[in-house]
Formats: structure tokens, C-alpha cells, sequence
């Protein structure tokens, strides 16, 4: 009996849909408007577009990084291989990588340390752009830090999250991508929105 208790609370358990909402009145009853992702333009190290349409009917994993960074992205890329390394059979996870430091991650630099990573960019996206593009989707709808700071070690900053994003554009979780039992949770959490069907 306890197993089966503890079996049907893992199946109900679902995770939050974060972001501002507004409820929008329909007649009598009223729907909630989740926060989503919106459409954006981006080029990945392979010089494929990459935009909201690469992941329609995906749940992907967003974080944001650049190639030079002497702090945090170290430990953030080997942590995101292990999400990778556990999903990269599964054609409904993606992996989204926006670099905040376009001018010297260049499209042949991106595919470089990909080659490096040992990823493909069927799965994994390290995209470029142009950087306020890059700050105003970090800041404004990932909802992360992404700016320039010439005193941070590399002139730049930024949040060091990995943030789930489920087949609506909607943001599930924000997990440190710097510590390992957070990254656990990651993994653990990523099933939840593959069996949920509405996502």
C-alpha cells in the first residue's frame, strides 16, 4: 500500500508554470495567459537559423554563456553534458546556448567548441546574434541576467540557470547550472513535461 501511495504522488507531481500570467476573461469564466517564450532569430554554430519554430513540439533547456568565460561556463557546459549525455536519443529534448559575446564567438568559434563538447547541433543549439538581441531575451523573457560589465572577468555577466522550457514556450524550472544536485533535479524534473501531454 505505501509503494502505491508514493507511486501515485510521483505520477501526480507536476511542475510550476513560472512567469507573469494575466487572466483574461472569456464570458463567464475566465483563462489564464502564461508568460512564453517569444519569437526570436538566432545562428547556430553549424549556420543554421535557429528560431522558435526549431522547437515546436520540444522541451528544450535554455542557458546563456560565452566561450572566453574564466568563471562560471566551465562547470556550467560539463553540468548541461550530462542533461545532454542523458537525453541525446530523445528527439523531444533540445538544448538552447545563446553566447553574450557575439563580437568573439563567431560561427566558426561556436562550431569549434562544439566539436570540442562533442555535440551535435540536431539537438544542440550554440547560437550568436546581435548582443542586445541576446541581453533583451535573457533579461526580459528568460527573465535571467545577461549584461555588459567591464569589471566582471571577461566583461561581461550573466546567470549562470538552466532554464526548462516545455512544448508552449512556458518556463518550468530555473535549476543552478553550477551545482550538481540542482542539475540532478534537472534530469529528474525533464519527464514530468515528456509524459504530460498538454505540456
Amino acid at each position: 500500500m505505501i509503494i502505491l501511495t508514493i507511486a501515485c504522488q510521483q505520477k501526480e507531481k507536476q511542475l510550476p508554470i513560472l512567469g507573469k500570467k494575466e487572466v483574461v476573461e472569456n464570458g463567464a469564466s475566465a483563462d489564464t495567459v502564461y508568460h512564453t517564450i517569444p519569437d526570436f532569430k538566432f545562428i547556430d554554430q553549424d549556420s543554421n537559423t535557429v528560431t522558435q519554430k526549431t522547437f515546436d513540439n520540444k522541451i528544450y533547456i535554455a542557458d546563456f554563456f560565452f566561450t572566453t568565460c574564466p568563471t562560471i561556463c566551465p562547470v556550467m557546459k560539463t553540468q548541461m553534458l550530462r542533461v545532454y549525455e542523458k537525453y541525446n536519443d530523445n528527439p523531444e529534448i533540445a538544448f538552447l546556448s545563446h553566447t553574450i559575446d557575439p563580437k568573439h564567438d563567431t560561427v566558426g568559434v561556436l562550431k569549434e567548441y562544439a566539436d570540442r563538447l562533442g555535440i551535435s547541433s540536431d539537438q544542440w543549439h550554440m547560437v550568436t546574434g546581435a548582443r542586445d538581441k541576446i541581453f533583451e531575451i535573457a533579461q526580459s523573457h528568460y527573465m535571467v541576467s545577461a549584461h555588459e560589465d567591464p569589471s566582471a572577468p571577461g566583461g561581461a555577466v550573466h546567470s549562470g540557470a538552466f532554464i526548462l522550457i516545455d512544448k508552449q514556450k512556458r518556463i518550468r524550472g530555473y535549476y543552478d547550472g553550477t551545482k550538481e544536485e540542482e542539475v540532478n533535479q534537472l534530469i529528474e524534473d525533464i519527464p514530468l513535461l515528456i509524459q504530460t501531454k498538454s505540456n
